[in-house]
């Protein structure tokens, strides 16, 4: 009787044997699937993580290459042949913003300046004009009035004289000159003076003054 539940308890190990053992390999199957999910899960973000690292890179690359070409204190190199460092592409990048923002605001200055010139230039060409047309109402006015010509010839007698005058100046250093601009300012330029200089050119040039 013993020997047969014996034999009957074997067999049944027996039989239960390849159950437990085929249980334990799906587990095992799983286990590695679930592993390898995970690991290629975690693969591909580093990827996806590097690429997007690569990408700022460049980015970063281009953008500072980008100054390099606009910016021209950029393009020089150093003494030692290599290319500036980023740090002073950046700074250098600033240093020609602010030298271009002065460059604008002294623009900016001269253009008011010159607005206001061109606004005094229009009021003397009016005046300029009504006195050409109050001259031209007077009568007998056209018989005495010069032409560009004669007008020329004046100018130059009076500068060809001025000039002459003006040789005297000392130029052996700029103290001397000032002073002796100023002392021929005094002598030759006062009004008194220059009405008697274009009275002797007029007189030169058959011209009654």
């Amino acid at each position: 009787m013993y020997p047969r539940c014996g034999s009957s308890g074997s067999i049944q190990n027996i039989h239960q044997t390849p159950s437990s053992s085929n249980h334990n390999s799906e587990d095992e199957d799983d286990s590695g699937d679930n592993k390898a999910s995970a690991l290629s899960f975690r693969e591909r973000r580093r990827e996806a993580h590097t690429q997007a690292e690569q990408k700022r890179r460049d980015a970063i690359k281009k953008g500072y290459d980008s100054l390099q070409e606009l910016v021209p204190t950029c393009q020089q190199t150093d003494a030692s042949g290599y290319k500036p460092s980023k740090a002073a592409v950046l700074q250098k990048s600033i240093d020609y913003i602010q030298y271009l923002l002065q460059q604008r605001r002294r623009q900016e200055e001269e253009r008011n300046a010159l607005r206001k010139d061109v606004v005094a230039l229009r009021i003397m060409q009016a005046n300029y004009e009504q006195i050409v047309k109050a001259q031209h109402s007077v009568p007998g006015h056209n018989e005495q009035r010069l032409t560009d010509q004669d007008k020329f010839q004046v100018f130059q007698g009076i500068m060809d004289k001025l000039f002459e005058s003006f040789e005297a100046v000392p130029t052996n250093n700029f103290a001397e000159f000032s002073a002796g601009v100023f002392n021929w300012l005094e002598e030759y330029c006062k009004p008194q003076s220059l009405r008697t200089l274009v009275h002797g050119v007029l007189r030169e040039q058959n011209y009654t003054p």
